[in-house]
C-alpha cells in the first residue's frame, strides 16, 4: 500500500473526483480528512471506507472560508501528528460567463473557492510541512482551462491559470522539502455542472465553436489515479509539474 499510515486531506470530498480521491487514498492505507460542506455525505463516505486499510474522517466546512482551511490542517496535526498530503480538489464553475457579462458576485464566488481556498490551505500546510522531517506533498486539481486558456468562463479560467502558477511557484520555493504538482482534468462526469442555471449563451457558444468531434468524458477514477500517483513515492522526482488528464481534448 502506497499510503499506509499517511495523513491526507482531501477537499471537495463529498462528490465526484474528491469522493473518489478520498476513497482511493483510504484503500491504500491513508487516514483521510475529508472536507466538504455536506456533512451527511461525508459521514456516508466514512462508512463506505470502514472495510478499507485506512479510514476517512469527516470534516464539514466551506473551503471558501479561511477558518475552514486553517482548521482542517490544524485538525490533522492535532489528531494525526502530521500532514503528509494536501489535495486541493474543491472547485466551482462560472456558467461559462465571458468577462463582459461577469458580475462581482460571480467573480468573488469562483475566486474564493477555486483560488483563495487552495492558497490559504497551502500556506498553512507549508508551515506545518517545513517543520516535519519527512516534509510533505501538495497536489492541486486545476483544469485544462488553466493550460489551454479559452474554453471556459473568464473567472474559472483565471482561477485555474492562477492555481497552476502558484503550484509552480510553491514547488520552486520549497524544492527538496515539499513537492507540489497540479492535475489538469478535461471533461469528467461529476456533479460540478449542477446548479449552473444561468449559463451564458455567448460563452457556451464560443466554447463549443470549432469542436469537430464529441468531447470525451473521463471518470473520477481517471483523475484520482493521477492524483495518487503525483502524491506517491513513485513520483518522488516530480515537482512543479502540470499533469494533463483530458482524453486528448487539449490536442483539438
Amino acid at each position: 500500500m502506497r499510503f499506509e499510515n499517511k495523513s491526507v486531506i482531501v477537499t471537495g470530498a463529498s462528490s465526484g473526483m474528491g469522493r473518489q480521491i478520498a476513497l482511493d487514498f483510504a484503500r491504500e492505507g491513508a487516514t483521510v480528512i475529508a472536507v466538504a460542506r455536506r456533512r451527511e455525505r461525508l459521514e456516508a463516505l466514512a462508512v463506505e471506507a470502514e472495510s478499507f486499510a485506512g479510514k476517512i474522517i469527516p470534516y464539514p466546512g466551506d473551503v471558501s472560508q479561511e477558518e475552514t482551511v486553517n482548521g482542517m490542517v490544524d485538525y490533522a496535526v492535532k489528531e494525526l501528528g502530521r500532514l503528509d498530503v494536501l489535495v486541493n480538489n474543491a472547485g466551482v464553475m462560472d456558467e461559462f460567463t465571458p468577462v463582459g457579462e461577469l458580475t462581482n458576485e460571480l467573480w468573488n464566488k469562483v475566486m474564493k473557492v477555486n483560488l483563495e481556498g487552495p492558497v490559504f490551505a497551502m500556506r498553512r500546510a507549508v508551515q506545518v510541512m517545513l517543520n516535519q522531517e519527512q516534509g510533505g506533498n501538495i497536489v492541486n486539481v486545476a483544469s485544462i482551462g488553466g493550460v489551454c486558456g479559452a474554453r471556459a468562463g473568464a473567472a474559472y479560467t483565471a482561477s485555474k491559470h492562477a492555481l497552476v502558477g502558484i503550484t509552480k511557484n510553491t514547488a520552486y520555493m520549497y524544492v527538496g522539502k515539499i513537492r507540489c504538482n497540479v492535475i489538469c482534468p478535461g471533461g469528467v462526469e461529476t456533479e460540478v455542472m449542477n446548479g449552473q442555471d444561468n449559463i451564458s449563451q455567448l460563452g457556451v457558444g464560443r466554447i463549443m465553436a470549432g469542436l469537430d468531434r464529441a468531447i470525451p468524458q473521463g471518470q473520477s477514477a481517471d483523475i484520482s489515479s493521477a492524483v495518487l500517483y503525483a502524491a506517491s513515492d513513485e513520483a518522488r522526482f516530480m515537482t512543479g509539474s502540470v499533469l494533463v488528464v483530458d482524453g486528448g481534448v487539449s490536442c483539438n
